[in-house]
């Protein structure tokens, strides 16, 4: 064991022990240095008689925690092999396990639990969405910290894998019995996201009713406490079903419907219900009491409105909020059929900007599921690839730029993968499609540095992409408006990044002639007069570019880092 006032490593100076287990203990340390407290996880190599299988599971947690990033996991900063132990060195996570929280004062209170669901659900989400996916495996109260703060953050690795979707099954059964799902115990199937959605589930289960979830025997919630909501009941069933394709899909899915809970109460339905058989009542008066050929004509739109089709066309002349319902009638009637997603895209970006209200239409319209297994989008992803691959690339170029969220890139990103190796696509658009994704990855990374101070992203990278986006002829792969939107784009980093450019290789001339061809490829573009959108893009990437020319004159003369010659 380390002792208390040991210098490990000649920086982490031991303060005291925060918590033990059967073969490791973890200590409170300080980095004299840096003026920073960092948790050490020691782990005895003669503590377990299988001491390799363990000394796998150290490692598969290190390496995978290393090249992770949110807010929601610690962050590994050092891994010291020494004769007798192996330490890890990362964040003190300040507080106390979920676990513990139960300990003390039982079931927790619903509206708590509902939010810690949705920050792990979030996590859950960021892990499946790496490339390739990590599957945690081991979601319980005692791996959730919850901080002074309220949040919460996901410890303990050592079960994680990286999915692999040649595989059958896992070749090791790990997880914790109660939290884990039926594929964890061999023999069926290797274990997805969907897992993690199971242990998730079970995890509520307890925290909601202070009851150990067991596999097979888990009560619905109402039963230990008829106060509970029943939306809330309804998911966690769904998240504990035994078939992985009875659960939810993807974390997408439950984190949807964890934020609409009330509204798959029982109650809260009742009340829709009424509302709704008030204004049918009194719909039907009112055709009852109209004129006859009216009325005649009234019933025949009802009855093409009832249609795909006619839902489709009320949708496109109807206001925002009924022509999101319109399109979700459509859609939900033929899931697989890609013409009113098309026309949805088509309506939600036909001011040019997707609002946050939109785009949340857009994910309640993705995500229904109509009673079955699959979501609307992944019966179009199933039953009809090719469009969906087609209609992936216009989602990613509509989110990439015309969200109006800060997080537009990485909105865009999910959808820019599944189209970038489409084989329905030209090889222009495949090729946009990867570079679009690759810029979109670099969102919330460039410029980062991790606490040893490592880059997660270098500038000469992303300038790299960027010039490389701009150099393909985007105008036939898709239009004057994308195209001068990522011209637009391009002399904005320029602005923005410019002395990071510099700093990292990138030389003034590389600089300016780029700017120079941006400028020639917009000068010559056939835009539209009457068009304003594409008049104003013009416009203003006109005005970028001389903003950035008269930037890279005051940066004064830089040497060039690859030729030693001085750059002009």
């Amino acid at each position: 064991m380390l002792e208390i006032g040991s210098v490990v490593d000649g920086k982490y100076k031991i303060l005291n022990k925060v918590g033990q287990g059967g073969m490791s203990v973890v200590y409170l340390a300080m980095n004299e240095r840096a003026n920073k407290q960092w948790a050490v996880k020691e782990i005895r190599k003669d503590g377990s008689s299988d001491y390799d299988v363990v000394k796998q599971g150290l490692i598969a947690e290190t390496d995978i925690l290393k090249h992770l990033d949110h807010p929601n996991l610690p962050s590994i900063i050092d891994v010291i092999d020494r004769d007798d132990t192996f330490l890890i060195v990362m964040d003190y996570i300040e507080g106390n396990p979920l676990s513990k929280a139960l300990e003390n004062y039982g079931p927790q209170n619903q509206e708590d639990v509902i939010e810690w669901g949705k920050e792990l659900c979030d996590v859950l989400g960021y892990l499946h969405s790496r490339k390739p996916p990590i599957i945690y495996r081991d979601m319980k109260p005692a791996n959730v910290m919850l901080k002074p703060d309220g949040r919460v953050t996901l410890i303990d690795f050592g079960t994680a894998r990286t999915f692999k979707e040649t595989s059958v099954e896992d070749t090791r059964c790990l997880g914790t019995e109660g939290y884990a799902a039926p594929e964890q115990y061999g023999g069926h199937g290797q274990t997805d996201a969907r897992t993690d959605i199971y242990n998730l589930g079970a995890t509520l289960y307890q925290l909601i009713t202070g009851q150990y979830p067991r596999l097979y025997e888990m009560r619905p919630i109402r039963y230990w406490n008829p106060a509970l909501s029943s939306g809330l009941e309804e998911i966690i069933l769904k998240c504990t079903q035994i078939m992985p394709e009875d659960r939810y899909q993807s974390c997408e899915e439950l984190l949807y419907d964890l934020e609409h809970y009330n509204e798959l109460d029982i109650e809260y339905r009742k009340a829709e219900n009424r509302k709704w058989r008030m204004f049918l009542s009194s719909s039907i008066l009112a055709v009852i009491f109209s004129v006859g050929a009216f009325g005649f004509r009234s019933a025949a739109n009802v009855q093409t409105r009832n249609s795909y089709d006619g839902y489709v066309a009320a949708a496109s002349v109807a206001e925002e909020r009924q022509a999101m319902e319109y399109f979700k009638s459509a859609i939900n009637l033929k899931p697989s059929d890609e013409t009113a997603y098309q026309e949805l895209l088509k309506y939600v970006t036909r001011n040019n900007v997707i609002t946050s209200e939109e785009d949340e239409g857009i994910r309640s319209i993705f995500n229904e599921t109509n009673g079955t297994s699959r979501s609307n989008i992944e019966y179009l992803r199933l039953n009809n690839p090719d469009a969906y691959e087609v209609f992936a690339y216009e989602m990613g170029n509509a989110y990439f730029y015309t969200y109006e969220e800060a997080n537009r890139k990485m909105k865009s990103q999910k959808w820019f993968e599944a189209a970038k190796s489409s084989s329905s696509l030209d090889v222009q658009k495949r090729a946009r499609a990867e570079c679009l994704e690759k810029i979109a990855s670099y969102a919330g990374t460039l410029g980062v540095q991790n606490q040893a101070g490592d880059a997660s992203t270098t500038y000469y990278d992303y300038w790299l992409d960027i010039t490389s986006l701009i150099s393909s002829d985007m105008i036939s792969a898709d239009n004057n408006v994308t195209a001068l939107r990522s011209y637009k784009d391009f002399v904005f980093n320029v602005c923005t990044y410019m002395e990071h450019f510099l700093d990292e290789g990138v030389t003034q001339r590389d600089i300016s002639a780029q700017l120079a061809i941006v400028k020639d490829a917009v000068t010559a573009m056939d835009v539209n007069a009457s068009n304003s959108v594409e008049a104003k893009l013009k416009q203003d990437t006109f005005e970028n570019i001389n903003q950035a020319v008269k930037m890279l004159g005051a940066s004064g003369v830089r040497t060039d880092e690859k030729s030693g010659e001085e750059a002009q």
